[in-house]
Protein backbone atom coordinates (compact mmCIF):
# COMPACT_ATOMS: atom_id res chain seq x y z
CA UNK A 1 0.00 0.00 0.00
CA UNK A 2 0.97 3.36 -0.51
CA UNK A 3 0.87 6.51 2.04
CA UNK A 4 -1.40 9.35 1.34
CA UNK A 5 0.60 12.33 -0.38
CA UNK A 6 3.17 9.47 -1.87
CA UNK A 7 4.49 9.29 -5.43
CA UNK A 8 3.49 6.49 -7.45
CA UNK A 9 6.84 5.05 -9.44
CA UNK A 10 4.87 2.53 -11.61
CA UNK A 11 1.39 2.26 -12.89
CA UNK A 12 -0.41 -0.44 -11.97
CA UNK A 13 -2.70 -2.27 -14.58
CA UNK A 14 -3.70 -4.62 -17.11
CA UNK A 15 0.07 -5.60 -19.08
CA UNK A 16 0.57 -4.20 -22.46
CA UNK A 17 0.04 -7.65 -24.26
CA UNK A 18 -3.13 -7.78 -22.91
CA UNK A 19 -4.21 -4.03 -24.39
CA UNK A 20 -2.58 -5.19 -27.74
CA UNK A 21 -4.50 -8.72 -27.69
CA UNK A 22 -7.98 -6.51 -26.79
CA UNK A 23 -7.22 -3.79 -29.55
CA UNK A 24 -6.45 -6.33 -32.25
CA UNK A 25 -9.64 -8.28 -31.04
CA UNK A 26 -11.22 -4.94 -30.96
CA UNK A 27 -10.48 -4.09 -34.59
CA UNK A 28 -11.47 -7.48 -35.91
CA UNK A 29 -14.46 -7.39 -34.74
CA UNK A 30 -15.33 -3.62 -36.05
CA UNK A 31 -13.90 -5.21 -39.48
CA UNK A 32 -16.54 -8.07 -39.53
CA UNK A 33 -18.95 -5.89 -38.33
CA UNK A 34 -18.30 -3.09 -41.35
CA UNK A 35 -18.45 -5.60 -43.74
CA UNK A 36 -21.32 -7.63 -42.85
CA UNK A 37 -23.42 -4.98 -42.07
CA UNK A 38 -21.88 -1.51 -42.74
CA UNK A 39 -22.56 -0.34 -39.63
CA UNK A 40 -19.52 1.51 -39.21
CA UNK A 41 -20.74 3.71 -42.26
CA UNK A 42 -22.04 6.57 -40.84
CA UNK A 43 -18.48 7.30 -38.35
CA UNK A 44 -16.92 6.46 -41.91
CA UNK A 45 -18.66 9.36 -43.07
CA UNK A 46 -18.17 11.62 -40.37
CA UNK A 47 -14.77 11.09 -39.87
CA UNK A 48 -13.59 11.59 -43.44
CA UNK A 49 -15.27 15.12 -43.05
CA UNK A 50 -13.31 15.59 -40.26
CA UNK A 51 -9.80 14.68 -41.86
CA UNK A 52 -10.94 16.35 -45.61
CA UNK A 53 -9.44 20.11 -44.39
CA UNK A 54 -6.39 18.45 -43.44
CA UNK A 55 -6.24 16.47 -46.38
CA UNK A 56 -6.45 19.40 -48.67
CA UNK A 57 -3.79 21.18 -46.66
CA UNK A 58 -1.15 18.36 -47.24
CA UNK A 59 -1.58 18.05 -50.53
CA UNK A 60 -1.28 21.76 -51.55
CA UNK A 61 2.27 21.58 -52.39
CA UNK A 62 1.38 18.88 -54.94
CA UNK A 63 -1.21 20.14 -56.70
CA UNK A 64 0.33 23.63 -57.08
CA UNK A 65 3.36 21.73 -58.31
CA UNK A 66 1.47 20.11 -60.58
CA UNK A 67 -0.68 22.58 -61.90
CA UNK A 68 2.53 25.11 -62.31
CA UNK A 69 3.75 21.79 -64.34
CA UNK A 70 0.94 21.45 -66.77
CA UNK A 71 0.94 25.25 -67.38
CA UNK A 72 4.55 25.29 -68.40
CA UNK A 73 3.95 22.18 -70.67
CA UNK A 74 0.96 23.92 -72.02
CA UNK A 75 2.29 26.99 -72.94
CA UNK A 76 5.32 25.29 -74.40
CA UNK A 77 3.25 23.40 -76.39
CA UNK A 78 1.17 26.52 -77.48
CA UNK A 79 4.28 28.05 -78.73
CA UNK A 80 5.81 24.69 -80.34
CA UNK A 81 2.25 24.61 -82.19
CA UNK A 82 2.54 28.68 -83.35
CA UNK A 83 5.93 28.32 -84.63
CA UNK A 84 5.12 25.17 -86.13
CA UNK A 85 2.26 26.82 -87.96
CA UNK A 86 4.00 30.31 -88.77
CA UNK A 87 6.88 28.49 -90.62
CA UNK A 88 4.42 25.98 -92.76
CA UNK A 89 2.59 29.29 -93.33
CA UNK A 90 6.23 30.80 -94.22
CA UNK A 91 6.86 27.21 -96.21
CA UNK A 92 3.39 27.54 -98.19
CA UNK A 93 4.20 31.45 -99.02
CA UNK A 94 7.27 30.22 -100.70
CA UNK A 95 6.09 26.99 -102.06
CA UNK A 96 3.31 29.13 -103.91
CA UNK A 97 5.68 32.01 -105.14
CA UNK A 98 8.07 28.96 -106.17
CA UNK A 99 5.01 27.87 -107.82
CA UNK A 100 4.00 30.64 -109.61
CA UNK A 101 7.62 31.80 -110.65
CA UNK A 102 8.07 28.37 -112.30
CA UNK A 103 4.74 28.68 -114.05
CA UNK A 104 5.80 32.23 -115.64
CA UNK A 105 8.88 30.81 -116.41
CA UNK A 106 7.14 27.51 -118.10
CA UNK A 107 4.98 29.90 -120.07
CA UNK A 108 8.02 31.97 -121.37
CA UNK A 109 10.12 28.75 -122.12
CA UNK A 110 7.00 27.74 -124.17
CA UNK A 111 6.80 30.88 -125.92
CA UNK A 112 10.70 30.44 -126.66
CA UNK A 113 10.15 26.50 -127.92
CA UNK A 114 7.30 28.17 -130.47
CA UNK A 115 9.99 31.25 -131.35
CA UNK A 116 12.29 28.04 -131.68
CA UNK A 117 10.43 26.22 -134.03
CA UNK A 118 10.16 28.75 -136.74
CA UNK A 119 13.96 29.08 -137.02
CA UNK A 120 15.93 27.16 -139.15
CA UNK A 121 19.30 27.48 -137.04
CA UNK A 122 19.33 25.05 -133.72
CA UNK A 123 19.16 26.86 -130.67
CA UNK A 124 20.53 26.49 -126.65
CA UNK A 125 18.42 27.17 -124.07
CA UNK A 126 20.64 29.34 -121.26
CA UNK A 127 19.77 30.89 -117.94
CA UNK A 128 21.15 33.48 -116.64
CA UNK A 129 23.73 33.73 -114.03
CA UNK A 130 23.89 37.25 -112.87
CA UNK A 131 23.95 40.70 -114.25
CA UNK A 132 27.43 42.46 -114.50
CA UNK A 133 27.64 45.42 -112.43
CA UNK A 134 28.83 48.21 -114.57
CA UNK A 135 27.21 51.62 -115.82
CA UNK A 136 28.57 51.52 -118.93
CA UNK A 137 28.24 48.00 -119.96
CA UNK A 138 24.85 46.52 -120.79
CA UNK A 139 25.40 42.52 -120.21
CA UNK A 140 24.56 39.20 -119.36
CA UNK A 141 26.34 36.07 -118.56
CA UNK A 142 24.76 32.87 -119.19
CA UNK A 143 25.28 29.45 -117.99
CA UNK A 144 26.89 27.57 -120.70
CA UNK A 145 29.45 28.38 -122.82
CA UNK A 146 31.71 26.75 -125.85
CA UNK A 147 31.19 23.29 -124.60
CA UNK A 148 27.37 23.64 -125.22
CA UNK A 149 28.46 25.03 -129.09
CA UNK A 150 27.79 28.61 -128.12
CA UNK A 151 30.68 30.91 -129.73
CA UNK A 152 31.19 34.77 -130.35
CA UNK A 153 28.70 36.43 -132.75
CA UNK A 154 25.56 34.17 -131.86
CA UNK A 155 22.21 36.17 -131.57
CA UNK A 156 20.45 36.01 -128.57
CA UNK A 157 16.24 36.04 -128.59
CA UNK A 158 13.38 35.57 -126.57
CA UNK A 159 10.00 35.35 -127.70
CA UNK A 160 9.74 39.85 -128.09
CA UNK A 161 12.53 39.14 -130.62
CA UNK A 162 16.50 39.86 -130.66
CA UNK A 163 17.88 40.77 -127.29
CA UNK A 164 21.45 40.92 -127.79
CA UNK A 165 24.60 38.91 -128.90
CA UNK A 166 27.03 36.61 -127.23
CA UNK A 167 30.20 38.55 -127.30
CA UNK A 168 32.58 36.20 -125.09
CA UNK A 169 32.68 32.54 -124.08
CA UNK A 170 34.78 30.31 -121.81
CA UNK A 171 33.81 26.35 -121.42
CA UNK A 172 31.05 27.08 -118.64
CA UNK A 173 29.36 30.42 -119.50
CA UNK A 174 28.91 33.08 -121.95
CA UNK A 175 29.06 36.77 -122.23
CA UNK A 176 25.98 38.64 -123.91
CA UNK A 177 26.09 42.18 -124.69
CA UNK A 178 21.93 43.55 -124.76
CA UNK A 179 21.21 45.10 -128.24
CA UNK A 180 20.53 48.80 -125.83
CA UNK A 181 24.84 48.93 -125.92
CA UNK A 182 26.37 51.46 -127.67
CA UNK A 183 28.63 49.00 -129.30
CA UNK A 184 26.46 46.63 -131.09
CA UNK A 185 25.00 47.10 -134.28
CA UNK A 186 22.44 45.37 -135.89
CA UNK A 187 21.49 44.86 -139.68
CA UNK A 188 17.75 45.31 -140.11
CA UNK A 189 15.46 46.50 -142.21
CA UNK A 190 11.67 48.04 -141.93
CA UNK A 191 8.27 46.05 -141.96
CA UNK A 192 6.64 47.85 -143.90
CA UNK A 193 8.59 49.11 -146.77
CA UNK A 194 11.81 46.47 -146.62
CA UNK A 195 14.39 49.79 -146.34
CA UNK A 196 17.59 48.12 -144.93
CA UNK A 197 19.17 49.87 -141.92
CA UNK A 198 21.96 49.59 -139.17
CA UNK A 199 20.31 49.86 -135.72
CA UNK A 200 23.09 51.20 -133.09
CA UNK A 201 22.68 50.60 -129.32
CA UNK A 202 21.69 54.47 -128.49
CA UNK A 203 22.60 56.71 -126.06
CA UNK A 204 19.26 56.77 -124.69
CA UNK A 205 18.25 54.07 -122.17
CA UNK A 206 16.80 51.05 -123.18
CA UNK A 207 16.46 52.51 -126.70
CA UNK A 208 18.52 51.82 -130.02
CA UNK A 209 18.84 54.11 -132.81
CA UNK A 210 18.68 54.34 -136.87
CA UNK A 211 21.34 56.97 -137.48
CA UNK A 212 22.05 59.31 -140.86
CA UNK A 213 19.18 59.15 -142.53
CA UNK A 214 18.14 61.15 -145.42
CA UNK A 215 15.63 63.78 -144.88
CA UNK A 216 13.23 62.19 -147.06
CA UNK A 217 13.53 58.66 -145.88
CA UNK A 218 10.51 56.69 -145.42
CA UNK A 219 10.45 55.09 -141.81
CA UNK A 220 7.73 56.29 -139.56
CA UNK A 221 6.96 56.00 -135.42
CA UNK A 222 5.26 53.04 -134.98
CA UNK A 223 6.97 50.92 -138.09
CA UNK A 224 8.34 47.56 -136.99
CA UNK A 225 12.23 46.68 -137.43
CA UNK A 226 13.45 43.47 -138.00
CA UNK A 227 16.70 41.68 -138.72
CA UNK A 228 17.59 41.88 -142.68
CA UNK A 229 19.90 38.83 -142.99
CA UNK A 230 22.93 40.96 -143.97
CA UNK A 231 26.29 39.90 -142.56
CA UNK A 232 24.87 36.16 -141.52
CA UNK A 233 25.10 36.75 -138.40
CA UNK A 234 21.64 37.22 -137.64
CA UNK A 235 18.86 35.49 -139.18
CA UNK A 236 16.29 37.72 -141.25
CA UNK A 237 13.28 38.47 -140.08
CA UNK A 238 13.83 38.48 -136.19
CA UNK A 239 11.82 40.81 -134.18
CA UNK A 240 13.68 43.85 -133.36
CA UNK A 241 11.97 47.11 -132.58
CA UNK A 242 9.54 49.32 -133.03
CA UNK A 243 10.25 52.82 -134.07
CA UNK A 244 9.06 55.44 -131.25
CA UNK A 245 10.06 58.66 -133.15
CA UNK A 246 11.83 60.54 -135.86
CA UNK A 247 14.19 63.44 -135.33
CA UNK A 248 15.84 65.66 -137.88
CA UNK A 249 18.63 67.60 -137.51
CA UNK A 250 18.31 70.44 -139.89
CA UNK A 251 22.11 71.49 -138.95
CA UNK A 252 23.33 68.66 -140.41
CA UNK A 253 20.42 67.30 -142.86
CA UNK A 254 20.43 64.10 -141.72
CA UNK A 255 17.72 61.87 -139.32
CA UNK A 256 17.61 59.82 -136.77
CA UNK A 257 15.03 57.24 -135.44
CA UNK A 258 14.61 56.28 -132.37
CA UNK A 259 13.17 52.41 -131.53
CA UNK A 260 12.32 50.29 -128.25
CA UNK A 261 13.62 46.83 -128.52
CA UNK A 262 10.87 44.14 -128.43
CA UNK A 263 12.53 42.27 -126.32
CA UNK A 264 12.68 42.31 -123.04
CA UNK A 265 15.35 40.99 -120.67
CA UNK A 266 14.60 42.53 -118.02
CA UNK A 267 11.96 40.23 -117.18
CA UNK A 268 13.10 36.81 -118.22
CA UNK A 269 15.75 35.09 -116.91
CA UNK A 270 15.35 31.88 -119.70
CA UNK A 271 16.93 33.14 -123.86
CA UNK A 272 17.80 31.24 -126.87
CA UNK A 273 21.25 31.54 -128.47
CA UNK A 274 20.41 30.83 -132.24
CA UNK A 275 23.70 28.07 -133.35
CA UNK A 276 25.33 29.72 -136.66
CA UNK A 277 26.02 26.93 -138.85
CA UNK A 278 29.16 28.04 -139.81
CA UNK A 279 29.97 31.22 -137.73
CA UNK A 280 32.86 33.35 -139.13
CA UNK A 281 32.59 34.74 -135.19
CA UNK A 282 35.71 37.05 -134.18
CA UNK A 283 38.24 36.04 -131.45
CA UNK A 284 36.97 36.91 -128.58
CA UNK A 285 39.82 37.78 -126.44
CA UNK A 286 40.90 40.34 -129.79
CA UNK A 287 37.53 41.19 -130.59
CA UNK A 288 35.06 42.53 -127.50
CA UNK A 289 31.84 43.29 -129.89
CA UNK A 290 30.46 42.54 -133.03
CA UNK A 291 30.06 45.52 -135.66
Amino acid sequence: MHEPGSIRLFRQGPAAELRLFFLALLAVLMLVVDARWQALEPAREVLSVAIYPFQRAILAPRDAYEHVISWKEAAAEARSEKEALQRQRIELAQLSTHAAQLATENEQLRRLLNVSDTQTQTAVAVEVLYEPVNAYNQHLIFNKGSSSGIAPGMPVIDEGGVMGQIVRVTPFTSEAALITDDKVSIPVQVLRNGLRLVAFGGNIADKIEVRYLGANVDIRPSDKLVTSGIGGLFPAGLPVAEVESVEHDQSSGFAKAIAKPLSHPERYRHFLVLRLESPEAPNPYTVDYVE
